[in-house]
């Protein structure tokens, strides 16, 4: 009997081991095969949308007023202050009047001398000048010269030579273009030559005051003394924005003036002679 039970246990804890094993093998199959059963159903799930973009916040720009410029300038200036802007402001206005008009005339005259073509081919010098255009130059010269050769005999000036008397007349009527377009010239060699003084004395004016109120205050910090004299400057730069226009004008028609010329008095030079030659 005891012999019996020595066999039979080792089968007995064999088969209680195998029981064992099979007993934790089943939950590890049941984990296996939930992820096929879960995943059979997955194709019909919708897929998740994505998130909408959320925009931007609007950043608005702060626009801050200028406690200082121009308009500053004017609103707190003085009468010294305000006097002196409303000079500059005349310079400014006739010098460019000047140029444009100056411009004007010296086209004017350069267009009536490529005219002058006719008055040469015409018998005489009373049909050239029909030939010009009315109120030019050119035209006012011929007019000259032949009043002046037809009054004089019987005249005070008979006793003159008649060379000289319609030389003189000729050149007189030079004398006068040249006058008519040198006219306002000497106005923009003085806003050239006196604007930016203008404008430093309405700099000096204005720092004068920007720093007898920082003193008064008593605070000289840099954001109480760089507006007030910044402001100041001002009147310097507006001086120089006058002036350099003024100057470079003055030096173009000064320019212009000498082509001009060239054409007046190589007209006047052969109307002369035409004239002393006696065909009026």
């Amino acid at each position: 009997m005891s012999l019996l039970k020595l066999v039979r246990a080792p089968f007995l804890a064999a088969a209680i081991a195998l029981l064992g094993t099979l007993g934790a093998a089943q939950p590890a199959l049941a984990q296996a095969s939930a992820p096929e059963a879960s995943s059979a159903p997955a194709a019909d799930v919708a897929p998740v949308a994505a998130p909408a973009p959320v925009p931007a916040p609007e950043v608005k720009k702060e626009t801050v007023d200028n406690p200082y410029g121009l308009e500053a300038m004017w609103r707190d200036g003085d009468w010294v202050t305000k006097g002196t802007a409303v000079i500059m402001v005349i310079m400014s206005m006739g010098s460019w009047y000047i140029i444009f008009t100056k411009l004007f005339e010296q086209q004017k005259i350069l267009k009536s001398a490529r005219g002058t073509a006719g008055f040469w081919e015409a018998g005489s010098i009373k049909k050239g000048i029909d030939t010009l255009e009315e109120g030019s130059a050119f035209r006012y010269m011929a007019e000259q010269g032949i009043n002046a050769s037809e009054h004089h005999e019987g005249t005070l000036v008979e006793n003159i030579d008649l060379h000289t008397w319609i030389s003189m007349s000729v050149q007189r009527a030079v004398g006068n273009i040249t006058s008519r377009l040198q006219d306002g010239l000497a106005f923009l060699a003085t806003v050239g030559s006196t604007a930016p003084f203008v404008g430093l004395f309405g700099t000096v004016w204005g720092i004068y005051h920007a720093l007898t109120a920082i003193g008064l205050s008593g605070n000289a910090s840099i954001e109480k003394v760089a507006g007030p004299v910044g402001e100041a400057l001002i009147m310097t730069a507006f001086g120089l924005a006058v002036a350099v226009p003024a100057v470079m004008g003055y030096n173009w028609l000064i320019r212009r003036n000498k082509t001009v010329m060239e054409k007046v008095n190589a007209f006047s030079g052969d109307l002369h002679n035409v004239l002393l030659a006696g065909k009026k």
